[in-house]
């Protein structure tokens, strides 16, 4: 394939310098271990070829990279400050009535302290009550079944974060 074909994101990615191209991945996942493997893999031919690395970094995590990922996202209803990712995937929260906050935050409280990180969704397009409904039913599950629905939800938000990364002109 030629450079004339890449995308020209995707091609500003693939010549990142080494540390410029690692801090991107970073901020896309908090996993060292998945930014590394991302970064061994350069240069992508298309978008695609990223997703699938992405999506085979995911799957191999370890327990201890998947708590590194994790401990990069804010809890639900709780943007971080100043990081306008986080504010547009949690958009959904934005316009949730007091009351919905309120039993988001309690919510949150408790599945932290039964799985020991925060509730982690792929929050882009959902509403509020549907993250709600989705935290109350995931309270319930095993850790082992839980730790496998959080690496599945990273990786859905890893895809959205990589497309931003390389498909912006």
């Amino acid at each position: 394939m030629t450079s004339t074909s890449t995308p020209p994101g995707l091609a500003r990615f693939n010549a990142l310098e080494e540390h410029a191209a690692f801090t991107a991945l970073h901020e896309a996942c908090a996993s060292t271990a998945w930014a590394k493997r991302l970064l061994a893999a350069r240069p992508y031919a298309t978008p695609e070829a990223l997703y699938a690395a992405s999506d085979a970094a995911m799957a191999e995590l370890t327990a201890e990279d998947l708590a590194e990922a994790i401990a990069g996202h804010p809890p639900i209803g709780r943007p971080k400050p100043g990081d306008p990712a986080s504010a547009r995937e949690q958009r959904g929260m934005a316009g949730a009535s007091d009351e919905l906050k309120a039993e988001m935050l309690e919510l949150n409280l408790a599945y932290q302290e039964r799985f020991g990180h925060v509730f982690l969704i792929c929050a882009t397009g959902r509403t509020g009550e549907q993250m709600r409904d989705a935290v109350r039913e995931r309270i319930g599950n095993t850790p082992e079944r839980e730790r496998e629905i959080v690496r599945t939800e990273l990786g859905k938000i890893n895809r959205i974060r990589l497309a931003r990364l390389v498909e912006e002109d």
